[in-house]
């Protein structure tokens, strides 16, 4: 059982989950259940010239799972004359209620995995909500201080040391102890995805991996090479530091199960390039699992109907894969 949040209704979030929830293949690896506005739900099919029911229930047991139908609970916190594509106080809002009920719903074990549909950040900020994003959120609900993003495509996959905060900043924080956790969390999620021994890639910071002190202030040699050191005695295969710019092309061809990017651009970067309709976002460390689109709110193209719901099909895919304990 997944919940599936709509994201912020002001974006293409409904017009990607009308079609997703239909896909054949969905239904047949998960339940899911919308969290969101079953209006804006329906607003989205007709958009898309989808013929759907979408029923509302309150609770993720009451859901019946019939071809050409979609299940949500209702929130009914959007109004029938919300723009598309514009920047709402009320979406952001709603968007954050979508997200706080999923989470309840996962800790109470109604679901087993979630799945969201892109928010705003700017839109989440001005409904009061400031989080950097659904990573930070939902570590918050959860209650859980330390969490990781991966990103997923169907030739590469990262995982980030950093995210959502500034350069200069992102190279402060970085340390050991953050260094082998993050890959520690990599490793779990890549067993748990099927791969029992995977081979890690870990980039280093700066070009090159520092070219053996010629760059940078000796950070590789500080802040990387000891947790190496202890995840190999482990019996982790966590390989570097590693030239960012080679990392990404090695594990492209095989070389590499999962790469460990230091910072948000440096993991985001090729794997944006090399398949962002495909790109999965991954909560990895959550009490559940969590999975995403790898794309925004794409307000541009909100309200015509011609959004690629390649990457929701995908996160739903791998959130059925993830998930710990299925329903029966």
């Amino acid at each position: 059982m997944i919940a599936v949040t709509m994201g912020d209704g002001a974006g293409i979030g409904p017009e990607v989950v009308v079609p997703a929830l239909l896909d054949p293949d969905t239904l047949r690896r998960c339940r899911p259940v919308v969290i969101g506005d079953a209006e804006r739900l329906r607003r989205a099919a007709r958009l898309r010239d989808i013929a759907c029911e979408v029923a509302t229930v309150a609770a993720p047991g009451e859901a019946v799972f019939t071809p050409g139908r979609i299940n949500v609970i209702d929130l009914g916190l959007l109004p029938a004359d919300l723009p598309w594509g514009e920047l709402s106080p009320i979406a952001g809002d709603a968007a954050y209620q979508y997200v706080r009920t999923a989470a309840e719903l996962a800790m109470n074990g109604e679901v087993q995995g979630i799945c969201t549909a892109p928010l705003n950040k700017r839109a989440l900020h001005a409904g009061g909500h400031v989080f950097p994003g659904h990573t930070e959120l939902l570590a918050h609900l959860t209650g859980i201080e330390e969490v990781s993003m991966m990103l997923a495509t169907p030739t590469v996959k990262v995982i980030h040391v950093t995210t959502h905060i500034g350069l200069i900043d992102a190279v402060r924080k970085i340390e050991p102890g953050l260094v082998e956790r993050t890959v520690r969390r990599g490793h779990e999620a890549m067993v748990r995805a099927g791969t029992p021994e995977p081979v890690i890639g870990v980039c280093g910071i700066n070009p090159h991996a520092g070219e053996n002190g010629l760059f940078g202030y000796g950070e590789e040699e500080e802040k990387i090479v000891p947790a190496l050191e202890v995840l190999r005695a482990d019996g982790i295969d966590a390989r570097g530091p590693l030239p960012a710019d080679t990392a990404f092309f090695l594990a492209g061809r095989g070389d590499y199960d999962l790469i460990v990017a230091m910072y948000h651009d440096q993991g985001h970067g090729p794997v944006k390039v090399l398949g962002l309709e495909a790109g999965v976002n991954l909560t990895v460390g959550l009490p559940v699992i969590r999975t995403s689109v790898d794309h925004g709110t794409a307000f541009d193209i909100a309200g015509t109907g011609v959004a690629d719901a390649g990457s929701m099909i995908e996160a739903l895919r791998q959130a059925a894969e993830m998930s710990p304990s299925p329903a029966r």
